[in-house]
């Protein structure tokens, strides 16, 4: 089946999803898009899904007489749309609504291959992980999320690998986060590197203003990002691990200011308050360096001991996740086969162009094998 016969449904139009239409109307065969939905507007193809709808210009759709425009879908009416297509549909899911990856079960059912870096689906209960796969398995569907780990680096991907091929994985640990990445990179350089001495609510701010943090940096602070992104890794791993909820993820968020709205007055009052709070991380960032070391925000899995961890950790500054610059996150892989030395993963782990990226390599293999 050639990948003109294949249809497509994308979900989401924001900063991945712009980028991720952009790489789409690159690709020398792309699929026939024939839906597009954001959170209040619809997109369907003619009559016989064609004209596909076109991803470099979606826009200018929405005044084509041959493309449907409407509200809001649900799923299940995605669903009906895409099975009822003349040859293989795949949805890709640009969002991070919890509501949507509740569904992919529905769609993987019908038949529907699902390409995604929504994180909730993976990394919420236990019961919805096996139930996508299992999902799969019935419908004779693909599920690809390689970008909810690393945006486009191949962490995913290359752990799949050396589980499929029977290594032992016994321990992945690493920086996940490329907004905690900047931050401690900046607050506490490792040895060598130019020395900083702001406070931390300073690089808060600095990182908030360049469009490092979400909106709320507490999003960032309370760790629940990485905790997802090390619940999925641990799954993979083989590990039954409930939900990110389920082991110790250590909050950067002084317990004063947990409680503020999320609005953006309360927003406000905790970028105000936070300098209050400077002395408590310059403490553990000095405690680090008098035994020749920084500290880093880590996430650990030892397969191993069955052990889930997320936090602070004091980091010898000679190692490879003292020395990261930037953003960048890097994650290595502990196994039988490699030995004492890991398989190390590094790299831009976060940003619009490689998080798409991901999707769109995702999306080249899933049409691959659906031909």
């Amino acid at each position: 089946m050639s990948s003109s016969q294949i249809y497509l449904g994308v979900v989401g139009v924001g900063g991945v999803g712009t980028a991720f239409l952009g790489q789409l109307s690159r690709l020398p065969n792309p699929p026939s898009l024939v839906l597009l939905a954001r959170t209040t507007q619809t997109l369907t193809s003619g009559t016989g899904y064609s004209p596909a709808i076109a991803a470099s210009d979606w826009q200018s759709a929405l005044s084509s007489p041959a493309v449907t425009t409407s509200g809001a879908i649900t799923p299940p009416k995605i669903v009906s749309y895409l099975q009822a297509a003349p040859g293989h549909s795949i949805l890709v899911d640009n969002t991070s609504d919890p509501s949507l990856a509740s569904a992919y079960p529905l769609f993987l059912r019908a038949g529907i291959s699902i390409v995604t870096p929504n994180k909730k689906a993976f990394s919420s209960d236990l019961s919805l992980w096996k139930d996508i796969f299992s999902a799969a398995a019935s419908g004779s569907a693909l599920v690809y999320h390689e970008s909810t780990v690393g945006a486009g680096l191949p962490v995913v991907s290359t752990l799949r690998d050396l589980v499929a091929t029977g290594d032992q994985v016994t321990r992945i640990e690493g920086v996940f986060s490329g907004t905690l990445s900047f931050l401690f990179n900046t607050f506490a350089p490792a040895a060598g590197s130019v020395s900083s001495s702001a406070q931390w609510s300073e690089v808060v701010a600095r990182a908030k203003q360049l469009g490092y943090t979400e909106p709320d940096p507490r999003d960032d602070l309370n760790g629940m990002d990485v905790a997802r992104k090390l619940t999925i890794l641990a799954r993979i791993a083989g590990l039954d691990v409930e939900s990110p909820d389920s082991f110790p993820v250590e909050s950067l968020i002084p317990a004063e200011l947990a409680s503020l709205p999320t609005t953006r007055e309360g927003i406000d009052q905790f970028m105000a308050r936070l300098p209050d709070f400077d002395t408590q991380m310059s403490a553990v960032k000095e405690k680090a360096e008098k035994s020749g070391k920084v500290v880093r925000y880590v996430g650990r899995v030892d397969v191993v001991t069955k052990q889930v961890s997320v936090g602070l950790q004091s980091i010898d500054g000679d190692s490879a996740i003292a020395r990261l610059k930037g953003s960048d996150n890097i994650i290595s892989f502990y196994t039988k086969r490699y030995g004492d030395r890991p398989m190390i993963i590094q790299g831009a782990g976060a940003g619009a162009d490689v998080t798409a990226m991901g999707v769109t390599a995702d999306l080249i293999k899933v049409m691959e094998r659906l031909k």
